[in-house]
């Protein structure tokens, strides 16, 4: 069973970030479309993740409740976020899901009467200032509107899914969690995506086994072990850095070279995350 302390799981999630930050690189280079993407992604990391669990099956069938709704969101984000990708590009769907610290910070105050604090409202406040200013023009017609409103969908299930892993089971490891939750996606993906598998090239394989094993079952793994030992807005600001990683592999491989506005708009979503760490630290 892995078991991290509060420094493990510190520096765990911040080389998570990188290689989420990975994520939409790998989905834009895949020809495949979003369901193939998830699916691919998925099934790799299943089989990743097989021989590094021990007892997949828990000790009890109830256990399952939570990765199975775990499951469910992390399919929903994977979804979202690659349709992001496709519409918009890494800059803006990565930008998009950036919002989650900020859908964190409300969830948990609302599902477990944590107190949102003076400065996190600021966070919200700035957060939102940033999804504004990264949208160029605010129009459902427009591809930049659509794949930004795409990847803040992906933020909120991404909240939602930080949240629900902290109900994980005690007795189930994080590698059992994050095993029972890419099997719950395969199956409910496998009667879109199977008959479209001999359509996939050798190329895509590539990729996908690139997004299953250094972009998913390794930073997934860390994110459910480290919620066990931090608060879920911690690992959430951390990973809001994924956003600056996208850029600049985005901006280095396929020259999405960011405007303005967009570079003004990743700023104040990184001054939230830099104000919002200042608590985390005196915790």
């Amino acid at each position: 069973m892995l078991q991290l302390n509060r420094r493990q799981a510190l520096i765990g999630l911040h080389i998570g970030a990188i290689t989420f930050g990975l994520a939409g690189i790998f989905g834009k280079l895949a020809l495949a479309g979003p369901v193939l993407i998830v699916f691919g992604r998925a099934l790799i990391a299943l089989l990743c993740l097989l021989p590094l669990v021990r007892r997949p099956w828990p000790a009890q069938w109830q256990e399952l409740r939570v990765p199975l709704l775990g499951g469910v969101l992390l399919g929903l984000h994977w979804l979202s976020f690659f349709q992001a990708v496709k519409v918009a590009g890494v800059g803006l769907a990565t930008l998009g899901f950036a919002s989650f610290p900020a859908f964190t910070l409300v969830l948990e105050s609302l599902l477990f009467r944590e107190q949102i604090r003076r400065s996190e409202w600021l966070v919200l406040l700035l957060v939102s200032s940033g999804l504004v200013l990264v949208t160029p023009t605010f129009s459902l017609q427009a591809d930049s509107t659509v794949g930004l409103l795409w990847g803040v969908f992906s933020g909120l299930t991404f909240a939602l899914l930080s949240l629900a892993n902290r109900q994980t089971p005690a007795s189930l490891s994080p590698m059992q969690a994050a095993w029972w939750q890419n099997l719950f996606i395969v199956l409910m993906l496998a009667g879109w995506a199977v008959p479209e598998l001999p359509s996939v090239t050798a190329l895509d394989w590539l990729w996908l086994a690139a997004l299953g094993l250094l972009c998913t079952a390794y930073p997934h793994t860390v994110l459910v072990a480290s919620v066990r030992v931090l608060k879920a807005r911690d690992a959430a600001l951390i990973f809001a850095l994924e956003p600056v990683y996208a850029l600049l592999f985005a901006w280095w491989l396929f020259s999405e070279t960011p405007s303005l506005s967009m570079l003004g708009g990743a700023g104040l979503i990184l001054l939230a995350i830099a104000l919002s760490s200042r608590p985390s630290a005196k915790h």
